[in-house]
């Protein structure tokens, strides 16, 4: 198998998208490409790897040249007929929906991409987000309770998972009966086929997105025959920017992408925060003491773990990114976790720094009109997270029985090219008496 860390192989040996031993650490490799050239094309399937700040953040903002239509997918698997001529955008839109994962807003252009984010957005007002915000607090401390009961558990499983689902069940108005079986079916069953960007030959899973489908169309169409005082009321007869009625479909859609994605995203945010606060207890140390630092500290995990390693765009005309020719018809990769690292735009980019003045500035939600409309839920829920666990706890540390001593640590991240997260993280604390409960 191809190393990347050795300086006589060439990094075009390296198969991004098929090698495992780019899962734990990609980013040497990311930063050999950067130092290659911030706009390089990989030679195993073509795409062109944007590595630099100021070149990933032209792609993003530019949605006119670039088509999001394979933003999840990338190269995999393919477009289904020949990119061919210098303009592609007829043949975008005549084979769009043979696409994985092409009903999802991620992978939708203006102007239906604009309906349909300006539905979200009705969804997810700063209103509604503040209502919300009061029951992370109680879901928080209530998953708590147990997890911190035996001074040690496995956070994923049993807190950043149940946390993310329960939140977002209550943004959206899930009725409290129905929030333990989204527990069952949505965090505690083994899902079928293999995750989005999976590194193997896996097919995507769909059967999460499949039961989202089944209880939102019930839930919207309920409430468009009864009509409530309630959430979901709120989503049935949301409509487009243009007065118009969604299809049960599109509201659904719309419901369920925020569901899936802004979950699994958040936990692997939640994820990444917590193994630091247990890997480093100067940082851990200074966030006791300093509260304030928290959302700042959040921004800087967000910058070094980015949730989300890229995504992905196709050039519907001939083009340059950075200075460098991009035909039509080119699948680029916009590798955020490789530009939140680059020098020219963070001093001392590898360090984690939770006082960073530039921390926010990164790009982990995207930029342009693809910019994640759930960030501010996902930046309050890791908020409250990390200020629960410190004030309920005096210390929080890796357990060396199950991840190893500091000098030899064993964690496994998810195998795909596009997520970046542990799979398990466990912990041991001791716990503060129960007089900030």
């Amino acid at each position: 198998m191809a190393r990347y860390d050795e300086p006589s192989d060439d990094i075009d040996a390296i198969d991004f998208f098929r090698d495992d031993a780019l899962v734990a650490d990609p980013y040497p490799y990311f930063e050999a490409l950067r130092a290659r050239c911030p706009v390089h094309r990989e030679p195993h399937h073509g795409v062109v790897m944007v590595t630099g700040y100021d070149e990933a953040v032209e792609v993003f903002q530019d949605s006119g040249t670039f088509s999001a239509c394979v933003s999840v997918t990338g190269p995999f698997p393919g477009f289904p007929v020949p990119l061919e001529g210098d303009d592609v955008s007829d043949l975008i839109e005549r084979h769009r929906e043979e696409l994985p994962m092409s009903d999802q807003l991620p992978t939708l252009d203006p102007p239906v991409h604009t309906a349909h984010r300006g539905l979200l957005m009705r969804l997810i007002t700063p209103k509604r987000l503040k209502q919300n915000e009061s029951a992370l607090w109680e879901i928080a401390d209530r998953l708590l309770d147990t997890f911190l009961a035996r001074e040690q558990g496995e956070f994923i499983g049993e807190f950043a998972g149940p946390f993310t689902l329960l939140v977002i069940a209550d943004l959206l108005g899930v009725p409290e009966e129905d929030r333990e079986e989204f527990l069952d079916r949505l965090q505690r069953r083994p899902r079928r086929g293999g995750a989005i960007g999976s590194t193997g030959d896996d097919t995507l899973a769909h059967a999460p997105l499949e039961f989202l489908y089944g209880r939102f169309a019930h839930y919207i169409e309920d409430r468009r025959r009864e009509p409530r005082d309630d959430v979901l009321t709120g989503l049935a007869t949301a409509t487009f920017p243009d007065g118009s009625l969604p299809e049960v479909a599109d509201a659904v859609r719309v419901a369920a992408n925020l569901f899936s994605a802004g979950q699994e995203t958040t936990v692997r945010l939640l994820s990444s925060a917590l193994m630091v606060i247990a890997e480093r207890p100067d940082i851990q140390e200074l966030l006791r003491g300093e509260r304030a630092l928290i959302p700042n500290f959040v921004e800087e995990t967000l910058r070094t773990e980015s949730p989300v390693k890229g995504d992905f765009r196709l050039s519907r005309v001939p083009t340059t990114v950075g200075g460098v020719a991009v035909p039509a018809g080119t699948t680029l990769m916009v590798v955020s976790a490789a530009a939140n690292r680059d020098p020219r735009r963070f001093e001392n980019p590898a360090v984690l720094d939770p006082a960073r003045p530039n921390a926010r500035h990164h790009i982990s939600f995207g930029r342009g009109i693809h910019t994640c409309p759930g960030a501010p839920l996902a930046r309050a829920e890791a908020r409250v997270a990390v200020e629960r666990l410190l004030d309920r706890t005096r210390d929080i540390r890796i357990s060396e029985r199950l991840h190893g001593p500091a000098d030899a640590r064993r964690y496994r991240y998810l195998p795909t090219y596009m997520l970046r997260g542990l799979t398990r993280l466990h912990l041991e604390f001791t716990r503060a008496q129960e007089s900030t409960r």
